[in-house]
C-alpha cells in the first residue's frame, strides 16, 4: 500500500501525521470517499468539487489546486494498482499547537489513501437492510450546514453504536425538527405510488454525490423524483425504501425499527435503479493509466 501524504508516498507503517494536526485534535477538517471502479474514479471531478467547497465553507485553504488534486488521486491509485476500491481523500487544518485557533496551522495536510471497503454483506444486497431510527438528532442547518463534509462525524458513530445496539447495520438520523435527514453515512430514498423521495438538504442531508446520481439517473428512466420532507410516518408506510452512498452504492432497505416496508424484500423501482447505476459506473469518471 502507498499512501500520499503532502507531496510524498509512504507505505502504511510510515504513513504518519503530526499528533499536532488539528484534524486529529479537533476533527477541523474536511473529506471525500471516492469509488474506483474497473479502473474509473467514479465522478472524481463532483467530489473534487464537494470537497473545495466544503473547505471554503470552513475557511480552509487547500493547498493543491483542483487540477493537480486529480492527478494526486489518480496516480495515488495507479501505484496501488488496484482497478476496484475505495479512495479516501482527507485535507486537515494542519499541524498548529493545542490550543484551538487555526491561525495556528501554517498549511494544510493532504492525504489520499487507496484500499478496500465494504460496508454491508453481499447477501444484504440481495435480502435487504434492517435498519433503525437513532435516537442521536443530526443538527439543523441553523446550527451547522450539513453541506460541509467535515472530519467530525461524532453524531454518526454515536448512531451507529446505537444500530449495533438494536442489532441493525444502519440507523435513520432524524433532525431536531423529527424530520428524516439522512441515515450516519448514506442517504435515503424511498418509494410511494412510483415516484422516488428523498430528504431536501436543507433537512441536514449531505448533497451525496450517489444521491445526486440516482436523481440524475431517475430523470433518465422516466421515474418521478424529487426532494420532500419525510417523517418516519413516510418510512413505515413507503412502497420500497433504498440508501445510497459511495460506499454502499444502492442497498435496499426491508425493515425500518420492526415495521416490514412493502411486501418486505427489494423492490422492482429499487432494482431496476440499482441495475441503472451498475451499468453507468465504469462509464463517468476519470481513467487510471495502469
Amino acid at each position: 500500500m502507498q499512501i500520499y501524504i503532502d507531496g510524498a508516498f509512504h507505505d502504511r507503517q510510515n504513513a504518519k501525521i503530526s499528533v499536532f494536526d488539528h484534524g486529529l485534535l479537533y476533527g477541523d477538517g474536511v473529506f471525500e470517499g471516492i469509488r474506483v471502479y474497473e479502473g474509473c474514479v467514479f465522478r472524481l471531478r463532483e467530489h473534487l468539487e464537494r470537497l473545495y467547497e466544503s473547505a471554503r465553507a470552513i475557511a480552509l485553504e487547500i493547498p493543491i489546486p483542483p487540477e493537480a488534486m486529480i492527478d494526486v488521486v489518480v496516480e495515488t491509485a495507479r501505484r496501488n494498482g488496484r482497478r476496484n476500491a475505495y479512495i479516501r481523500l482527507v485535507v486537515t487544518r494542519g499541524e498548529g499547537d493545542l490550543g484551538l485557533d487555526p491561525h495556528n496551522c501554517k498549511r494544510a495536510t493532504v492525504i489520499c489513501i487507496v484500499d478496500d471497503v465494504k460496508l454491508y454483506p453481499e447477501e444484504l444486497y440481495r435480502q435487504g437492510l434492517k435498519v433503525i431510527t437513532a435516537s442521536t438528532r443530526q443538527v439543523g442547518p441553523g446550527t451547522f450546514d450539513a453541506r460541509i463534509k467535515s472530519l467530525n462525524y461524532l453524531k454518526s458513530v454515536l448512531a451507529k453504536i446505537e444500530a449495533r445496539r438494536a442489532g441493525a447495520l444502519e440507523a435513520v438520523m432524524l433532525n431536531e425538527e423529527g424530520f428524516v435527514a439522512e441515515c450516519t453515512a448514506d442517504n435515503i430514498f424511498i418509494v410511494k405510488r412510483g415516484a422516488l423521495l428523498t430528504p431536501p438538504l436543507w433537512d441536514g442531508a449531505l448533497a451525496g454525490i450517489t444521491r445526486g446520481t440516482i436523481l440524475e439517473l431517475a430523470a433518465r428512466m422516466g421515474i418521478p423524483a424529487r426532494e420532500e420532507r419525510l417523517a418516519r410516518f413516510d418510512l413505515f408506510n413507503a412502497d420500497e425504501c433504498f440508501l445510497t452512498g459511495t460506499g454502499a452504492e444502492i442497498i435496499p432497505v426491508v425493515d425500518i425499527d420492526d415495521r416490514r416496508i412493502g411486501e418486505g424484500v427489494p423492490g422492482p423501482v429499487t432494482m431496476r435503479v440499482l441495475e441503472a447505476f451498475r451499468e453507468m459506473i465504469t462509464r463517468d469518471g476519470v481513467r487510471v493509466p495502469f
